[in-house]
This record gives structure tokens, sequence and C-alpha cells, in this order.
């Protein structure tokens, strides 16, 4: 129904305000709406230890969907296994100009230049406080104003704000959107920033969770660092990938846009990475895979190429809440084969 209905109404419409609307229809209208969605699977076999977390399944909903945490309660209710919410930075900020997202139909593909654009890490803990049972990652950045060598103080006050309202972390240093701040990638500024992060977690009543956001634009050499960085400052694990600048073989005719790319044409390089970084670490640490999951295949292939969890959103957004339960379809029938962690 939401392939063959549903979202052709939506493709319609502005791409960024048909968002919002989803969003205030899902508030209003979800306990009528989800008569009409597969009905979510509840099945003790999905469970996942991860980091010292538990996911009623593996599927969750990567960053950039609900940036500010006003859906969260409603998207799990959706079949997700965990929620991560952000990017979000310590001062809220309007991101870049409109129009600044675009769909890619042909393509099933999404680029985006919003820009870290949210309402501050206070109105989003103040939102969570209310949360109950849903697992909760919190995306973080730097504001834009903020230059690279003060960049570790913004990542440490939404470290410390949301700590008490988040289940993990999740270092933002990826995204192409935000000028310069894929500098921030580099060895020495990010062994410097994640060791500041752990520091400061060491010094809470108990340690949380840190992974680090890559790009699939990185080089081998890079991805290798990006091992040893791991290994140097023991954070919990990385999630491969954000979006990509790449714009090999696109069709579509926004694909001149600038910004992130995401969807089906990140799929392959997305499970390259996750593969190279399973088989160069020999599976030293947990892996979060993303980046063109629009079917059960795709998922289980960055599961077997050595992913423990999965994140879905522009694969969400061309195929609906069926994605997520076909994923869990699937991963029930393998269940005794799957990796744990």
């Amino acid at each position: 129904m939401y392939k063959s209905l549903i979202r052709p109404l939506l493709f319609q419409f502005d791409p960024e305000k048909i968002h919002y609307f989803t969003f205030s229809a899902l508030k209003n209208f979800g306990g009528l709406a989800r008569l009409f969605l597969p009905k979510p699977i509840a099945d003790k076999r999905l469970e996942r230890e991860v980091f010292g977390l538990k996911f009623k399944n593996p599927v969750g909903l990567a960053a950039g969907f609900d940036k500010d945490a006003k859906m969260f309660k409603e998207l799990s209710g959706l079949g997700f296994g965990f929620i991560e919410i952000g990017t979000l930075t310590p001062k809220a900020q309007d991101g870049n100009p409109k129009k600044r997202l675009f769909r890619l139909p042909e393509d099933s593909a999404i680029i985006n230049r919003m820009g870290f654009n949210n309402g501050g890490v206070d109105a989003a803990v103040e939102r969570l406080k209310s949360n109950k049972n849903v697992l909760i990652g919190g995306n973080i950045g730097k504001n834009k104003v903020t230059p690279n060598e003060q960049a570790v103080q913004d990542y440490l006050i939404c470290f410390d704000k949301l700590y008490p309202v988040v289940d993990y972390f999740v270092v933002n240093v990826s995204s192409p959107n935000t000028p310069n701040l894929r500098a921030l990638q580099e060895k020495e500024p990010l062994t410097k920033l994640l060791g500041e992060l752990m520091q400061k977690n060491a010094e809470m009543p108990s340690a949380k969770p840190i992974l680090l956001k890559i790009a699939p634009d990185l080089t081998d050499d890079q991805l290798l660092d990006i091992i040893d960085i791991v290994s140097e400052t023991k954070i919990a694990g990385v999630i491969a990938t954000n979006t990509t600048l790449s714009r090999d073989a696109l069709v579509s005719a926004n694909k001149t846009e600038t910004g992130g790319l995401s969807g089906k044409p990140l799929t392959k390089r997305s499970t390259e990475v996750i593969r190279f970084l399973s088989e160069k670490s020999n599976s030293a640490f947990p892996i979060i895979g993303v980046g063109g999951i629009h079917s059960a295949k795709d998922a289980l292939e960055k599961l077997d190429a050595g992913a423990t969890l999965v994140q879905l959103y522009t694969g969400f957004i061309y195929e609906g809440p069926q994605l997520i339960h076909d994923i869990n379809s699937e991963l029930l029938k393998r269940a005794g084969r799957l990796p744990r962690r």
C-alpha cells in the first residue's frame, strides 16, 4: 500500500515539507495508520546484545530523520529496534539555505545539504526525558560557526547534556554539509577528539558506548587509520557509512545538486567499507551498517560483510515500514546463523 498509493502521493510535494507533514500525520493519526501497516515483529530471536546494550531487533533508524527527538516513540512503534536522533549541536541552527533536499527517483536516492539543522541539544534533552523504553542513540556534531580548532568543546557539551537521556553516542565528523567538518576525520584531530570524549566518558557514573560515523569516501589507507584510532582510543565501534560525494552512474535530473548522496547508489560502497573494516581489524569492534539498504537482501549482505546491526534512512523513505518487517522476517529464517558480539 505504501509503495503503490502513499509514496506516489507524498512524492508529489517538496521533500522537506512532506517530511514535516509526515511527522505531523504520524503524531496525530499514527494509531489509525498502523492499521494499514505491517505489524512489527516481536521475537526474542531477533534480540542482539552489542556493546553492552540489548537491542530488541537489529534494524534501527539512522540519524537525520528524527533530528530533534520529536518522533522517536512513534517511529519505534513502526518496528525499529533502536532510534538514532540528531545530529545535534550545542546551539540551535537553521542549517543551509533551502532548497536543500532533493529526490532522485530514477536512482532510488536522495541528495541533501541540510547542514545540521536542529533546535539545539537542550530542546532534544527535554523531549527525551519522557522516554521509557526506546533505545536511543545520540548523534552529535559541532555548530557551523565553531572553528575546527574549538570543535572538541562542542562535542563535549553535547555529550555532557545528552548523557542522562541516551544509550549510546555517535560522533559525526563525516557529514559533507558543514564546511571543513570532514577534516576532523584525519588521524591526528580525530584521535584527539575521541580521546577527549573517552576521558569525559570515564568520569561519568558509568561509561556509555561511543561510536564513530565515517564517510564512504575514505581511501583504504584512511580506513586503516580508522582501525588504528578505534584501537588506540578504545571507542565502542563504527557506523559505516554516511552519505557520499560521489555521483557515479546517476541518471536523475537532480544529480548535479551539491550535498551528500544516499540510497541505492551507496549500497555497494558502504558494504565494501564494512567488509574492509571487519576483515582488516579481524572483527575487533562492532560495526553498524548503513547506506543503500532498500531490501532484506541488502541488509543481509551488510551483516554477512561484518555488520552487527543495520540502520535505514533513504530505503525507509522509498520502501516504507514494510522494509523493517521484511528484514526482520528474513533474519528470523536464519536466526541461528547470525553473529553476536
